[in-house]
């Protein structure tokens, strides 16, 4: 977190890439799940560090899609047949809206 408060970008970049990299190496092998978030970490790297190369970056967008895709799927449970899923989809993010105000004018 204090990485992403760093007024310097490059040297938050500099010290994250450190967090990553230790964690990816210098952990004890008790520490399963830590060992693996730095795996993952490593791996993904590149993609962790980009938010210091591009100027207000941020996952928000991405993540108000998925609540909404989290939301359909909450209210659709139950539905057995595919139709009716799609059309409950449709009517959830508007998909019908042009054809239900045409026939209100």
């Amino acid at each position: 977190m204090a990485a992403y408060r760093n007024p310097n970008r490059s040297q938050a970049k500099h010290d994250l890439r450190a967090v990553i990299d230790s964690i990816s190496t210098a952990v004890p092998p008790e520490l399963v799940e830590l060992r693996t978030l730095g795996r993952t970490m490593k791996r993904r790297a590149d993609d962790i560090l980009a938010y210091f190369d591009h100027d207000r970056t941020s996952n928000g967008p991405t993540e108000a899609i998925n609540g909404r895709i989290e939301h359909l799927r909450g209210t659709a449970l139950g539905f057995r047949n595919l139709t009716h899923y799609i059309t409950r989809a449709l009517l959830d993010t508007g998909g019908f809206r042009h054809q239900l105000h045409s026939l209100l004018r």
